[in-house]
């Protein structure tokens, strides 16, 4: 039988098709933007660490009361929120850089000063004022705003993953600081602090970058490359006027009543009175801030995780989940403290810490659902109220302690409160013609 042999049938083996080059897939550069983003809230985090274990050293060194002490946190964590929202239109006016690092240096300041004071109204200047106007221009409102600029898609994740960046940093320098101020008294802990502040001042310097448009790049998820804006002049004009139309709708009322309760029941009241309430149980203060801040290692987890369900689920129905399980873990811990560590008390740690700052994601997330462009000025406000929530249980938390001998009440009425936020959540109504806030995850290509 004759075979014939063609032309294609002899080259085929000896010259094999040429593949086409791969090309490999850059990563965008809205991620080291947020990486950055990240590293400079987990070196601003320090002085977030610290009020809790100052409140029995200062009372013993000065004598002042603890309502007193509580009063210099409760106006650090009131100016922490009021900042928020005029350093966001700041940011608009003058750059997402210079906002930052001037902050970043006011901090150090603030925590210098404190190794020199001997009246308490230098705590209420140095820890309080300036230390809270530093602190509230590295805001919550200063991870909106970059999600806002680079990240069209994912910005749920983003959200979740710079938010847990303050826990971080708490479990970074928590441990440290409690060892600082058991070993060597408070002062040095609170250098710590400035010198943590201003080491991060370089890389918001050199690495940051306020727009996509500077580098020449689309949004993360944009098919669209979107102009830079012209700097907003009248920063603090357009943070009241967004107020004044925020306040005119009844789902700003909602999400401000919610994120007090958040503050009150998180910053005010386990952040600053956990480690002294433990103490009043015999527990050592470095083995109640080692619990803090593991509170600051389950939060990581349960603060992105928030994020990716954000980007997936009702926001509604996710913070009512939230804080309903945060009540009813509060009512729980009157029953848990003692002078050493039990397998209760380490469940709780990490139940609370998955639900301690999960809340932002969905919040943020409502925002930009009804307030669209204004949506992180909207949020600076609503993070006001957080602060807010959180100066008032600061302080009367003290005055607790010093009238009563104990914070059991502050913890039965914390629960009381989340049950009522979780019930807030529920009626707050969908924008008229916004986005489901129910999105259904991405198909795969």
């Amino acid at each position: 039988m004759l075979v014939v042999v063609t032309q294609t049938d002899v080259n085929q083996p000896v010259e094999p098709l040429l593949e086409a080059p791969v090309r490999r897939r850059r990563i965008h550069r809205a991620w080291f933007v947020a990486a950055v983003t990240f590293v400079t809230i987990i070196g601003a985090a320090a002085f977030r660490s610290l009020p809790g274990l100052l409140i029995d050293p200062l009372h013993a060194e000065f004598h002042w009361s603890r309502g007193t002490i509580g009063l210099a946190v409760s106006i650090n964590l009131a100016l922490y929120g009021l900042t928020a929202p005029f350093a966001a239109a700041l940011m608009d006016r003058f750059g997402i850089r210079r906002v930052v690092a001037v902050a970043l240096i006011v901090i150090a300041l603030g925590s210098g000063l404190t190794v020199w004071m001997q009246s308490a109204w230098q705590l209420l200047l140095c820890w309080g004022l300036l230390v809270g106007l530093g602190s509230g221009s590295m805001a919550l409102a200063f991870a909106a705003t970059v999600t806002n600029r680079w990240f069209t898609t994912r910005r749920g994740l983003v959200t979740g993953i710079l938010t847990a960046a303050s826990a971080s940093g708490q479990l970074i320098f928590l441990p440290l600081l409690s060892w600082m101020v058991e070993a060597f008294k408070w002062r040095p802990a609170a250098v710590t602090v400035a010198l943590a502040a201003l080491a991060v001042v370089p890389f918001v310097w050199l690495l940051l970058r306020d727009h996509p448009a500077d580098v020449g790049l689309k949004p993360y998820g944009s098919e669209e490359f979107v102009e830079k804006p012209p700097p907003a002049t009248g920063a603090a004009r357009r943070a009241v006027s967004v107020l004044f139309k925020a306040a005119r709708t009844g789902p700003f009322w909602l999400l401000a009543g919610t994120f007090a309760i958040c503050g009150a029941s998180t910053n005010g009241l386990i952040q600053t009175h956990f480690v002294p309430a433990a103490h009043d149980h015999g527990m050592p203060i470095t083995a109640a801030a080692s619990l803090l801040a593991v509170i600051g290692v389950f939060d990581v987890v349960g603060t992105i995780a928030s994020g990716w369900f954000t980007d997936r689920f009702d926001a509604r129905r996710l913070l009512a989940v939230y804080y309903a399980l945060r009540g009813v873990s509060l009512l729980f811990l009157p029953l848990l403290l003692d002078s050493a560590v039990h397998p209760p008390m380490v469940f709780f740690i990490v139940f609370y810490g998955l639900d301690w700052v999960a809340t932002v994601p969905p919040t943020l997330a409502l925002c930009r659902e009804q307030y669209g462009e204004d949506s992180a000025i909207v949020f600076g406000w609503v993070l006001a109220s957080h602060q807010v929530g959180a100066a008032f249980v600061a302080v009367i938390g003290g005055v607790v302690r010093d009238t009563f001998g104990s914070y059991d009440v502050m913890w039965i009425a914390s629960g009381a409160l989340c049950a009522a936020a979780a019930l807030m959540a529920l009626v707050i109504r969908r924008a008229d013609g916004g986005e489901e806030s129910a999105v259904r995850p991405p198909a795969l290509t």
